[in-house]
C-alpha cells in the first residue's frame, strides 16, 4: 500500500520535511527504505515497490502485528505520537434524525464475527468519481471504477477498514445473515468465477441465498452496476483466523483479507461506515438512513498491569513515571497510575499489546532507541558444579551405560492409536492425554504419557535395518491430564532389550529377562536405594508370568518384562520367537529413594560359615515372600540371604516348588563354631517353615 504524505499531513499539522518524517516512523518501528515523487506529492511505499529509474520510492515495512499501520490514519498514528503532536479526523457523524433502514441484520455464528454494521443510502446515482477521488486512489495503486466502489476503497485506504457495498434492492427478503457456509454452498465472486465454498467458511447471506463470501469478496450477483439506486453499505469484524483460513482454501487475496486476517478495530468500523456514507452521499447524492448495528458483545480491551521499574530495568534506562505514562497516552492508550505500578488498556486497534514486554516495546520506540544508551550486558556465570538432581540423573546413564544400554531421545508427542496397540483400559491415567493444537505430524497429535510406544518404534526401525542386539533406554518427561489448567509432567525411565537367538560360536543361555533385571538391580545397587521387591505383573503390553512390578518401600517403582506375544504380533515382526524385554520406572519415586549416605565398615577378620536349605512351598508363595521371612528372623551372625535355585518337576507335586536358599553367618568378633551355627541355623528353619507352611525337602 501506497502511502501520500499530503493526505497524512490531512490528519496531522506536521511541518517536518519527508526525510525528517522517515528517520523518525524508521526508528519507531515502520522502517522506511524509499521515496517519490509523483506530481508535488510525497508517496511513501508499504508494500515493498521496486525502485524504477529515475524515481524514489518510500518503502515502509509493516509488521504483521501491526495492521493498524496498514492505513493514512494508521501511519498519521504514529506521526503524532512521534512529533507529540494532536490527531484530527475528518467528519464521520452523518446527523440525527435519519430515516430508518428496512434492512434487518442477523449474526448466527457470533464465534466468526463479532459485529455487523450497516447503513441503507437510497436514491444514489452511480456515476464517475470526482479527479480528487481518483487522483489519491491512482497515486497510492488503485483504478477507479465509479464512485461508490472508490469510496470503498478510499476509506479502505484512508482508515484501514474494509467495506462492502451491496446493490440493496438485490437482497432477498431485505435481510442480512452472517453464518457459515454449510456443505454444497456455491457462489459466483465479483471475479465472475463459480466457486465451491468451504463448509467452515463464513458467508454474507440475504433472506435465501449467500451474496458474499465474509470479508474476502462479494458475490457478483448482489454488486454495484450502473443502474444500482440503493446501497446497502457494509462495515463489519471477522475473527482473523477464520478469513485466513478461507482465503487460503480458495486462493483468493484481496485488499479486504489482507486486512482482516490481521485484525481490524471492532470499535472503530462504525466511524469507517459513516464516513464512506457521507462520501456517497457526496459524490452520488441519496438519502443517507439509520445505522443497523449487530453488537452482541461489545469488546472490553484487557488490562496489563506494569512495574515503572520493570520497564526501566528491561531497557536499562531511567525514564520518568510521568514519561513514560505520556508516551502511552500518545499511542492511544489508557493508563492509571498505582503508585509502583501503572495500569494499561490499550486501544480497540492495539489488540496486540498483552504482556508487560509488549509495554516496552512501545515505551522503548517511542522514546527512541536512540536515547538508549548501549551497555555491555552483565551475566553471572555458575560455578559449573551440577545440581543433586543433575548429578543422580548423570548416575543413572552411567549405570545404564556399562551394561551395554544407549541413550534415545524422542519427540514429545505420540499417536494416541499407540495406546490401543498397549491394549491400555479405558480408565488407565496414561489414556488421558493432551491434544496438540497443532502438531508437527497429524498421527502425533497428542503429548506423550508413556516412553514405550516411542521405544518401540526405535526397535522397529533399527530392526528393520539389520540390527539384531538392541539395548535402548530414555529418560524424559510425560504428560498426565488430570483436569487442570497444565498438564502434570511427571518423569519416566524406560528402556528395551532384544537379543536375536541366532545361532553363534559364543552361546549366552542366561534369558533376556534376567539381563534386564540384572541391570536395574546394578543401578539400583549404585543409588542405594534399598531393598526392592518383584511381584507378578498385570501390565497388558507385558507378557503374563513373565513379568514383574518393582516395589520399592512399599510403593510401586515400575514394571519390567516380556513384551506381550499380542504386541508382537501387531508389531509384525519377522523373526521367530523374538525375545522382547521392556522396562519402564518412574523416575521420581526412584530418585527420591536415593542415598546419599556413605557408609564404611571394617574388612571381615573371621571366615564365614554356609548353610543351604530347600523348601517345598506352594506355587502361589513368592520368593520375596520368603525371603521376607528370612529378614525378619532377628541374629547379629547373619550376614547374607540368597536365592540360588528354584525347581518344578520330578518328585515335586503339580501345585508345589521347591526353593532352595544359602544362608551365610559370620562373626565379627570371633570364628564360629558348628555348636553356635547349628541351632541358630534350625531355628531359622523351623521359622521359615512355621511362616511359610512349607516343609524340608530331603537330597
Amino acid at each position: 500500500m501506497r502511502i501520500s504524505l499530503n493526505w497524512i499531513r490531512e490528519f496531522v499539522a506536521v511541518d517536518a520535511g519527508p526525510q525528517e518524517i522517515a528517520d523518525r516512523l524508521t526508528m519507531a518501528g515502520l522502517e522506511i527504505e524509499g521515496m517519490e515523487k509523483v506530481d508535488g506529492d510525497t508517496v511513501i511505499e508499504t508494500e515493498g515497490m521496486e525502485k524504477r529509474q529515475g524515481e524514489m520510492i518510500f518503502e515502509v515495512n509493516v509488521t504483521p502485528n501491526r495492521s493498524d499501520c496498514l492505513s493514512m490514519l494508521g501511519i498519521a498514528r504514529e506521526v503524532a505520537a512521534a512529533f507529540r503532536l494532536p490527531l484530527k479526523l475528518p467528519s464521520t457523524e452523518p446527523g440525527d434524525g435519519l430515516p430508518a433502514s428496512d434492512i434487518s441484520v442477523e449474526i448466527t455464528d457470533q464465534d466468526l464475527c463479532g459485529r455487523y454494521a450497516g447503513r441503507l443510502i437510497s436514491g444514489v446515482t452511480v456515476g464517475e468519481s470526482p479527479a480528487w477521488i481518483k487522483d489519491r486512489l491512482e497515486k497510492c495503486g488503485i483504478r477507479a471504477i465509479n464512485n461508490v466502489v472508490d469510496v470503498t476503497n478510499y476509506v479502505l485506504l484512508e482508515f484501514g477498514h474494509p467495506l462492502h457495498a451491496f446493490d440493496a434492492d438485490k437482497l432477498a427478503g431485505r435481510k442480512i445473515r452472517v453464518a457459515r457456509a454449510g456443505k454444497g454452498a456455491t457462489l459466483t465472486t465479483l471475479d465472475e468465477a463459480d466457486r465451491e465454498l468451504p463448509a467452515d467458511s463464513l458467508l454474507i447471506w440475504d433472506g435465501s441465498h449467500p451474496v458474499a463470501v465474509a470479508g474476502v469478496m462479494g458475490g457478483l450477483g448482489s454488486g454495484v452496476t450502473g443502474t444500482t439506486r440503493n446501497i446497502f453499505l457494509e462495515s463489519a469484524y471477522f475473527e482473523p483466523t477464520s478469513i485466513r483460513r478461507t482465503s487460503k482454501l480458495l486462493g483468493l487475496r484481496s485488499e479486504a483479507s489482507y486486512r482482516f486476517e490481521r485484525g481490524t478495530d471492532i470499535e472503530f468500523l462504525e466511524k469507517a461506515l459513516n464516513r464512506a456514507a457521507l462520501l456517497m452521499q457526496e459524490t452520488g447524492g441519496g438519502t443517507i438512513h439509520g445505522l443497523v448495528d449487530a453488537y452482541p458483545e461489545k469488546y472490553v480491551a484487557p488490562a496489563t498491569e506494569v512495574s515503572y521499574a520493570r520497564v526501566n530495568a528491561l531497557l536499562g534506562t531511567g525514564i520518568s513515571r510521568k514519561e513514560m505514562l505520556d508516551i502511552l497516552g500518545r499511542l492511544g492508550m489508557k493508563t492509571e497510575d498505582k503508585g509502583d505500578t501503572f495500569a494499561v488498556v490499550p486501544p480497540a486497534y492495539r489488540r496486540d499489546i498483552l504482556h508487560t514486554v509488549d509495554v516496552v516495546e512501545e515505551v522503548a520506540r517511542i522514546y527512541g532507541f536512540s536515547n538508549i544508551p548501549a551497555r555491555v550486558p552483565r551475566t553471572v556465570l555458575s560455578d559449573g558444579n551440577l545440581n543433586q538432581k543433575e548429578d543422580d540423573l548423570n548416575r543413572i546413564r552411567d549405570s545404564v551405560r556399562k551394561t551395554g544400554f544407549s541413550e534415545v531421545i524422542n519427540y514429545s508427542f505420540m499417536n494416541p492409536a499407540d495406546l490401543d496397540l498397549l491394549a491400555l483400559s479405558p480408565a488407565d491415567e496414561r489414556r488421558k492425554y493432551i491434544t496438540v493444537m497443532n502438531p508437527l505430524r497429524q498421527e502425533d497429535g497428542a503429548m506423550r504419557t508413556t516412553l514405550v510406544p516411542a521405544l518401540l518404534q526405535n526397535f522397529m526401525h533399527n530392526i528393520s535395518r539389520g540390527v539384531r542386539v538392541i539395548r535402548l533406554y530414555e529418560l524424559s518427561k510425560v504428560f498426565i491430564d488430570e483436569g487442570g489448567q497444565l498438564p502434570v509432567e511427571k518423569m519416566r525411565f524406560a528402556g528395551i532389550f532384544f537379543r536375536d537367538r541366532s545361532p553363534s560360536i559364543w552361546r549366552q543361555d542366561l534369558p533376556a529377562f534376567y539381563q534386564v533385571k540384572g541391570s536395574l538391580e546394578a543401578l539400583f545397587e549404585e543409588l542405594k536405594t534399598g531393598d526392592l521387591t518383584y511381584r507378578m505383573s498385570d501390565e497388558p503390553f507385558l507378557h503374563k508370568g513373565k513379568a514383574a512390578d518393582i516395589y520399592l518401600k512399599g510403593k510401586k517403582l515400575g514394571c519390567v518384562g516380556e513384551l506381550n506375544p499380542s504386541v508382537i504380533e501387531r508389531l509384525d515382526l519377522k523373526i521367530s520367537k523374538p525375545e522382547v524385554i521392556l522396562f519402564d520406572l518412574d523416575l521420581d519415586c526412584l530418585l527420591s529413594a536415593v542415598s546419599r549416605e556413605k557408609k564404611y565398615s571394617q574388612i571381615p577378620r573371621y571366615p564365614s560359615v554356609e548353610r543351604d536349605m530347600a523348601i517345598i512351598l506352594d506355587e502361589g508363595i513368592t520368593a520375596d515372600e520368603v525371603l521376607d521371612h528370612f529378614r525378619a528372623f532377628a541374629s547379629e551372625f547373619i550376614e547374607s540371604i540368597e536365592l540360588f535355585d528354584h525347581y518344578k518337576g520330578k518328585n515335586i507335586a503339580q501345585d508345589k516348588k521347591s526353593l532352595a536358599f544359602r544362608v551365610v553367618y559370620r562373626s565379627s568378633e570371633r570364628t564360629l563354631t558348628d555348636t553356635e551355627v547349628e541351632p541358630l541355623h534350625k531355628g531359622l528353619l523351623d521359622h521359615i517353615l512355621k511362616q511359610t507352611g512349607g516343609e524340608l525337602r530331603g537330597v
